[in-house]
């Protein structure tokens, strides 16, 4: 994994935003349109959004870097490797229909892509073997983030996702004899320790909580 990298272009992002304020422009003139269910703060309110984009994308590192070492450390590396290389490339080198795009806005839609390929995996595993391949939920950050790219392009996003999972994960991926040696290792007590050790990935982003303890009451 080129953790690295994928650091060295946050980085540059926030460089961006600091010199062109490009993202706190454009996520203010979308907060009249904004989901009623995303409640925010009268003052500050693109303020809370930012700082919600930022926290999301730098989540991305941390969960690949922390998917694989638990996956080495559980004997699973096999099955996440795959999920995790092509959730980075989704930043190294992102799809031709994200051209154009650059700066923190850039990498919302980039790692909106990271992190809804793993919520995919995530229910397939699920709905075959009765759990997560990576124990982090961000289903309701990805409802906010997908508000915030907006529609049509979110669901084009949508799209290279479920063309990316459909092509390393089918049926009869889970038809396999080591299917069930793969399940028992993912429910073992040193998988589950391992992810405790990562507490950021075992809890909702901080910044999603404080959204939602900012909503107006009714």
């Amino acid at each position: 994994m080129n953790i690295s990298a994928l650091r060295e272009l946050i980085d540059r992002a926030h460089q961006h935003e600091a010199a062109t304020n490009q993202l706190e422009q454009q996520l203010h003139a979308q907060l009249a349109r904004l989901h009623p269910a995303i409640g925010l703060p009268d003052e500050g309110a693109s303020q809370v959004l930012k700082r919600f984009v930022a926290a999301y994308i730098e989540q991305v590192p941390e969960l690949l870097e922390a998917a694989n070492e638990v996956a080495r450390e559980a004997g699973i590396e096999v099955q996440i490797k795959p999920v995790l290389k092509v959730a980075e490339q989704f930043f190294l080198q992102p799809p031709a229909l994200m051209a154009g795009h650059e700066g923190l806005d850039g990498l919302l839609d980039e790692a909106y892509l990271a992190h809804r390929l793993v919520e995919e995996v995530n229910d397939r595993y699920i709905a075959h073997l009765g759990q997560p391949l990576i124990p982090l939920d961000t289903t309701v950050a990805n409802l906010i983030a997908h508000q915030l790219i907006g529609e049509p392009f979110a669901n084009q996003l949508d799209e290279a996702v479920h063309h990316a999972v459909d092509g390393m994960i089918d049926d009869a991926s889970f038809s396999q004899e080591s299917v069930i040696a793969h399940r028992e290792r993912l429910g073992a007590p040193h998988t589950a320790a391992a992810w405790q050790r990562w507490p950021c990935l075992s809890r909702q982003l901080g910044v999603e909580l404080q959204l939602a303890k900012a909503r107006a009451p009714s």
